[in-house]
């Protein structure tokens, strides 16, 4: 695996050994040295042209983890202010020799033309409406740990799809991995022909008891250029997530940040079901092995380190 462009480009077989390989850092995190020298002497770039708390953090704390340099860099604030292009920001940082770049921009398509103006592993961390990957990742690892499998499971993604990037990749995703999938929201916020990827489609949640897995997603008001919906207000009481409608043995998941009284209620999102907290922890060690599997996993096992000692590494986690 050169890059990590979209869910689409991965077989099950590929999800399936990147979730086991966070995995085995799942383990590490919880020895006293969590820092293993993987990938010491390389160099990963992150460049945020769009505000993120969950993915810039995990992913700048995954290089850390994995003993590489880390450049962190924000548009806001860099040279992007001054009428720097994509392209010459890219040149600027390939000067320093990265192994991977880490992207995240707000049109659809620009991890792929990064990927072709530089020899580093590209990770998309979410372009536009198009995809999400790392987020999908995390997630279905986040649902495999607590639900084993997820073939037959029944998911329900709830809310603003047409906007949404991690809609759709958790939607090819959840598929490939033998779940069945209903997208629900109101028209307007629904993308024509979605029922093409494989999915149900419903505008009402009349039938969300159905569900072992409820998702809701974030109203994204910063890509709405005209009113999708009458007002949040309406919206919330026709489609918020609440205790009411979310019966004891559901499972509830959110990419967050989220909107309380919105998407969900308070009570939901502090309810036993709740897996939010879950996911963001599963960030960590999904990125973790993203990095991993781009930057060293031909060559050889993950090193663990010894918890008596420092660092050194041993034969492959199981």
């Amino acid at each position: 695996m050169k890059h990590l462009l979209a869910i689409e480009k991965l077989s099950r077989d590929e999800i399936e050994a990147i979730l086991d390989r966070a995995e085995s850092f799942a383990e590490v995190g919880r020895r006293d040295i969590k820092k293993v020298p993987t990938l010491r002497g390389r160099t990963v770039v992150t460049l945020f042209y769009e505000s993120s708390t969950r993915t810039s953090s995990s992913f700048e704390l995954a290089a850390k983890r994995l003993s590489a340099d880390l450049v962190s860099v924000k548009a806001a604030g860099s040279s992007v202010d001054k009428g720097e292009s994509l392209k010459d920001t890219v040149a600027t940082l390939s000067a320093y020799d990265p192994a991977a770049i880490v992207i995240r921009h707000p049109y659809a398509g620009a991890a792929q033309m990064v990927a072709g103006w530089t020899e580093a592993a590209v990770v998309n961390a979410g372009d536009g409406k198009h995809e999400h990957p790392s987020q999908a990742l995390l997630d279905v690892y986040t649902l495999r740990r607590r639900l084993g499998s997820l073939d037959g499971r029944r998911i329900w993604i709830v809310g603003d799809v047409l906007h949404s990037r991690v809609a759709r990749s958790n939607l090819i995703a959840f598929q490939r991995m033998g779940a069945e999938v209903t997208v629900c929201g109101p028209p307007t916020l629904i993308p024509r022909g979605i029922e093409e990827l494989g999915c149900e489609v419903s505008h009402s949640l009349e039938a969300i008891g159905e569900a072992d897995v409820v998702y809701a997603l974030r109203m994204q008001q910063e890509r709405m250029s005209e009113s999708f919906v009458p007002s949040l207000r309406e919206y919330a009481a026709t489609f918020q997530i609440d205790t009411r409608r979310l019966n004891p043995r559901q499972l509830l998941m959110h990419p967050g940040p989220v909107n309380r009284g919105v998407e969900l209620s308070g009570e939901a999102i502090d309810s036993p079901q709740s897996l939010i907290v879950e996911q963001v922890a599963a960030g960590l060690v999904v990125r973790m092995a993203i990095l991993y599997e781009l930057l060293a996993g031909g060559e050889r096992p993950a090193p663990v380190p010894d918890e008596e000692s420092s660092p050194t590494p041993i034969g492959q986690p199981a």
